[in-house]
């Protein structure tokens, strides 16, 4: 009889242990589908800073050509240590000193992450991943502004010192959970992938090193044409097809999210481009293709930060806003006089501004009425206005702020200005003892 009783009992309770198990195993059940999307968006980020690489280094003289693409193969270097070391703890561990930044000691060398499935389905290893990527080409925008006449060495450790106090405390502000522009107004400070985090911090920072340390010599008297205006084009297209992974991996997803992210990412850099060439056909009669070049890369940066919010229209609309900005600002920079090489701050940095505060005029519908409803009935365009202003302000003062001190600390150091005779041989013979072609002629 006893028997009789136990024998359902035990299957009940068996049922009922496997029930539980079967919960346990969905709740952090990997989505294979979403992995394998972020695992390629991983891998289309880091291609971009081979294309940056491409990008910046047909645009110097051919005497720089090798030392220019090392400032970026240098960030995949030094930051791809820096990373799992303490930048991911930093910019995405629980906040500390007033959430200025974060830290968790389970993130320090990524060592407590080893069985973690995040709540979007994705082992954490992927994310950490992925938003190295974000770490790694965000200091190699930087060099551009500097371009021809950094010290190697100087620049390594200033990057090296610049991701883990500039870059990571603003990527914690902006994307981490307990970030304070994460929780800024009814739905944060809108920023899908990185026009605070990413352009503006890089652009402003080009800028205040292109200032500091002074002009290329015999800039703007010499004229110093591109070396390689192909492989710039080819770099432009490398960054293009790696925007997919930039702009349409940070929903983190495969959903609609994703899709909307990737299509309005085409058109905006279309619509940058197609802009630029019809100013430049109208101011100078020609369209050029480091125009082109430029006008990709401008629709591009201003669809950052708005890649999750706006239509297709309103992606038309930036890229075109953006390159009459940046196209404005690049001309003002030869009147005023500043060397700023490359424009790494025309580019990107006044198109990341212009990107992060244009967006909230074409924001969607449905985002303003979800806003509202956090916000407890009322959530109008010039309330996120406000919020998305204090992110860039906040992230431009800092970023030049702290820039500056640590360009100071680097040039006072081991120095940062590349001494005047290693400047007129050439960085890839007095940096590197190469040369990137097997040319006589080093001008």
């Amino acid at each position: 009889m006893r028997k009789r009783f136990l024998t359902p009992l035990l299957f009940v309770l068996a049922a009922l242990m496997f029930q539980g198990t079967a919960h346990a195993a969905e709740a952090v059940a990997t989505d294979t589908g979403t992995t394998s999307w972020m695992l390629t968006s991983t891998a289309l980020v880091l291609l971009m800073v081979p294309g940056l690489a491409m990008f910046y280094g047909g645009l110097v003289r051919t005497k720089n050509v090798i030392g220019t693409m090392m400032h970026s193969f240098a960030a995949m270097v030094i930051i791809g240590v820096l990373w799992p070391l303490v930048g991911y703890s930093l910019s995405f561990g629980t906040g500390i000193l007033g959430g200025l930044a974060g830290w968790d000691s389970k993130y320090f060398m990524l060592q407590g992450i080893d069985d973690s499935i995040m709540a979007s389905h994705i082992p954490e290893y992927v994310f950490a991943m992925f938003q190295g990527k974000f770490a790694i080409i965000t200091p190699a925008l930087i060099a551009g502004a500097f371009a021809e006449r950094v010290n190697f060495k100087g620049y390594a450790l200033f990057i090296a010192l610049w991701s883990i106090f500039v870059y990571s405390p603003i990527c914690h502000w902006v994307w981490a959970g307990d970030g304070f522009l994460f929780n800024l107004g009814a739905k944060g400070a809108i920023d899908f992938a990185g026009g605070t985090v990413v352009h503006i911090s890089s652009g402003i920072t080009g800028l205040v090193a292109a200032l500091y340390l002074g002009k290329r010599r015999g800039y703007p008297k010499n004229v110093m044409h591109p070396n390689n205006l192909v492989m710039t084009l080819t770099g432009a297209g490398l960054l293009w097809v790696g925007w997919f992974g930039f702009n349409a991996g940070s929903a983190i997803a495969s959903n609609l999210d994703t899709a909307r992210a990737l299509t309005v990412t085409q058109v905006a850099a279309a619509a940058g481009a197609f802009t630029w060439m019809m100013i430049e056909i109208f101011h100078h009669g020609k369209a050029t293709s480091l125009g082109v070049a430029s006008g990709i890369l401008a629709g591009l940066v201003a669809i950052t930060p708005a890649a999750g919010v706006v239509q297709p229209s309103g992606a038309l609309a930036l890229g075109a806003i953006a390159s009459c900005f940046c196209y404005t600002g690049i001309l003002i920079k030869g009147k005023l006089g500043y060397d700023d090489s490359l424009d790494a701050f025309g580019v990107h940095g006044i198109g990341g501004i212009v990107g992060a505060i244009f967006l909230t005029f074409f924001i969607r519908s449905s985002w303003m009425a979800e806003a509202a409803q956090k916000a407890g009935g009322s959530w109008t365009v010039i309330d996120q206005l406000g919020v998305q202003a204090t992110a860039v302000g906040v992230t431009i003062a800092y970023a030049a702020i702290v820039s500056l001190v640590l360009l100071f600390i680097v040039e006072k150091t081991i120095g940062l200005r590349i001494k005047e005779n290693d400047e007129m041989s050439g960085l890839d013979h007095s940096m590197h003892g190469e040369q990137g072609y097997g040319l006589i002629n080093l001008n």
